[in-house]
């Protein structure tokens, strides 16, 4: 996945900064989006991003997902920087979309409702310097960046919610070393849907 560097209309985007303004829920830095991968709790989408920098150290992955804090998480990341997958840079674009398709699937009301509210517009993440994920202020209207993050929620909007289009499950991506803690990355469902299925099997076992 390619991005590259956008301008925009700061009147005409809807942005988000703080995890405590109206849309800081869209920041891979907000709380409250809990997923779970390979029956792993993991506290936000940043930290499942940030774990899959290091799909051959379990030991610094466990440490990244023990952190309740995503800023913690991302910060123990560049600790390790050295130790980075060496094709990082092909394939985080490609990380984060998946991260994302997980935390919509396993927090799909509160996250689709906040993705409807942005209608239309443009979704661009405001930096101070970050032209990479994000996009800067170049003037009082004018923000410039590859706006990455941005752009895949934007993705991820058009592809689920526009469409009303189920998300119960999410496949791994065909990348080499998708690993966590030393195991393949599976299919990823929701935790709610497949009790459920369970609770169904058992009341027509009765």
């Amino acid at each position: 996945m390619k991005i590259t560097e956008r301008i925009y209309k700061k009147e005409e985007v809807i942005t988000f900064k703080s995890t405590k303004e109206r849309y800081g829920g869209l920041s891979n830095m907000a709380p409250g989006y809990s997923i779970r991968v390979n029956d792993v709790i993991i506290p936000s989408s940043e930290a499942l991003y940030q774990a899959c920098r290091f799909p051959l150290f379990p030991e610094i992955q466990q440490e990244i997902i023990e952190q309740n804090s995503p800023m913690t998480a991302k910060m123990i990341s560049r600790k390790y920087s050295k130790h980075t997958r060496q094709d990082w840079e092909i394939v985080k674009y490609d990380i984060m979309y998946w991260a994302l398709q997980v935390k919509l699937s396993q927090n799909f009301d509160k996250f689709s409702k906040l993705l409807i509210e942005t209608g239309n517009k443009p979704i661009v993440e405001l930096s101070n310097k970050d032209k990479d994920w994000a996009a800067v202020e170049t003037n009082e209207n004018t923000l410039i960046g590859k706006n990455a993050l941005g752009r895949l929620l934007m993705q991820l909007r058009s592809e689920y919610i526009h469409k009303n289009k189920n998300i119960d499950c999410v496949e791994p991506i065909n990348i080499i070393g998708f690993l966590l803690y030393g195991s393949d990355i599976e299919t990823v469902c929701n935790p709610l849907l497949e009790y459920k299925d369970n609770h169904l099997f058992d009341l027509e076992s009765c």
